[in-house]
């Protein structure tokens, strides 16, 4: 397989993991264009090398920032913006793994705080609904506070010990 190749592959393989994960396609093929970039890239080269629209490019740019995953870069004597990402992959997975905390599970225990913590009028459906939704919060909350420990450990024994296990 030569390069040309090799890189289309690994951007459309990134692009559909992408939404696994939670972010749409593009989004994951340009902050998969920039991991692989030797350079900061502007949006006219992301939009070339991916064949996608300037409204495309530039609302998942703007997305891929808030999340927090991919930066401007100032190039002195130019006009236009440049971007790059994280190529740390351990610092990536932090990030990301932090933001979807953030987005998806921190709404969710907050729901399920709210739900397991109402009136207990002495009925079987409330009793149940009381103690099912206690249940689930109570384990989201352990398994966001676990998640968000190792997030905020960069590098520490844990990570290296689990990225042993996985490799």
């Amino acid at each position: 397989m030569e390069y040309q190749e090799a890189k289309e592959k690994f951007i459309s393989t990134w692009g559909s993991l992408g939404t696994l994960w939670g972010i749409n396609k593009a989004m994951a093929q340009i902050q998969a264009l920039l991991f692989i970039s030797t350079k900061p890239l502007s949006m006219e080269d992301i939009m070339e090398q991916l064949h996608i629209s300037r409204g495309n490019t530039s609302m998942n740019l703007r997305q891929l920032m808030d999340w927090g995953i991919v930066t401007k870069e100032l190039i002195p004597g130019e006009r236009k913006e440049y971007f790059t990402t994280e190529k740390d992959v351990q610092e990536l997975a932090r990030i990301i793994a932090k933001e979807r905390s953030r987005r998806e599970i921190q709404p969710v225990v907050k729901v399920l705080k709210e739900v397991s913590s109402i009136r207990d009028d002495g009925t079987k459906k409330t009793q149940e609904l009381i103690k099912q939704t206690k249940a689930l919060y109570d384990l989201t909350e352990t398994a966001d506070a676990m998640l968000n420990k190792i997030v905020n450990q960069q590098q520490n024994w844990i990570t290296k010990s689990l990225i042993k296990l996985i490799k």
